[in-house]
């Protein structure tokens, strides 16, 4: 099974540096949304309990809403400006994500140019003055060729739903968002 792996590795040929360099990447996004956007980051439930319940706010000291509940403090009756504030808070959680949407739109056409390449060459070692070539090689040939695109829809996938998981978490937090800053506005902070 290590075989095919090195083989799936060695098909993409060159190509495979930007194929490594999109997972890496994609990785790191990953895990790191996955970490900011998590609720206590952002949507802290002693905090959000306080604002709801009218109580003086307290907790989550280091979330997007405590910033937000900051902000509005030192800004008492400008509301427009906490919801401006507030924009760019939610800017700030959707940080990375437009990245995902480029490796999984570049990724697989990368992998489509390794099997172009790999197809260019398997074809050209076909002498005209020889015949056919070898079945086996030529099969071999082809098949390694298909692995770059194979590696480029591998790292495609996880960064289309992971990009989209992380774009729904993200409007959710807005709409909570919402209803929250008008409890703040409400209070006259």
């Amino acid at each position: 099974m290590l075989i095919a792996e090195i083989d799936i590795i060695k098909g993409a040929d060159v190509l495979i540096y930007p194929l490594g360099l999109c997972s890496v990447v994609l990785v790191f996004i990953l895990c790191e949304r996955a970490y900011a956007l998590r609720r206590a980051a952002v949507l802290p439930d002693d905090l959000v309990d306080a604002i709801v319940a009218g109580r003086p706010a307290s907790g989550g000291r280091h979330s997007a809403l405590a910033r937000i509940v900051e902000f509005a403090g030192e800004h008492p009756g400008d509301g427009e400006a906490v919801r401006a504030f507030a924009r760019l808070e939610l800017s700030r959680l959707e940080r990375g994500i437009s990245y995902l949407d480029v490796i999984y739109a570049g990724a697989p056409l990368i992998g489509l140019t390794g099997t172009v390449w790999s197809l260019i060459r398997v074809f050209s070692s076909v002498s005209g003055a020889g015949g056919l070539p070898d079945p086996a090689k030529f099969t071999s040939g082809v098949s390694l060729a298909l692995s770059a695109t194979l590696l480029g829809l591998l790292i495609a996938v996880p960064a289309l739903v992971g990009g989209g998981f992380f774009q729904r978490r993200i409007d959710s937090y807005a709409a909570q968002l919402d209803v929250l800053l008008e409890r703040i506005a409400a209070r006259k902070l």
